[in-house]
């Protein structure tokens, strides 16, 4: 399956984004759907992650409350809304999938996308 990560840019602190990830290729619901990102000097990091039919989500600790991934598998996309945009936001967003539900380990994602840069200003 082909990733295509867009929606970063430019957001101040408190704003929002929302990210969109476009699969094509296999069938996009076959496949668990997550988002990482990487800050500059820092190893790439859990965001969140969907379930094959999107019943089931997952987010890193310190983001709950303020991401939401959902999913459209008519329109083979997943999406991550970020609220209340810190500084520390800031990073490269990647988009990925795995078929299986195991979704905090980096190395067992099957599919990334090429990553889109959100960066929040102070």
């Amino acid at each position: 399956v082909q990733l295509q990560a867009s929606g970063g840019g430019l957001a101040q602190a408190g704003g929002s984004l929302r990210l969109s990830c476009a699969a094509s290729g296999r069938a996009f619901s076959n496949y668990v759907m997550g988002w990482f990102r990487q800050a500059p000097g820092k190893e790439r990091e859990f965001v969140a992650a969907i379930s094959w039919s999107g019943t089931s989500t997952n987010y890193a600790d310190s983001l709950k409350g303020r991401f939401t991934i959902s999913r459209d598998n008519a329109k083979n996309t997943v999406y991550l809304q970020m609220n209340s945009l810190k500084p520390e936001d800031t990073a490269i967003y990647y988009c990925a999938a795995n078929r299986l539900w195991v979704i905090r380990d980096i190395t067992l994602w099957d599919f990334w996308g090429q990553g889109t840069q959100v960066t929040v200003s102070s």
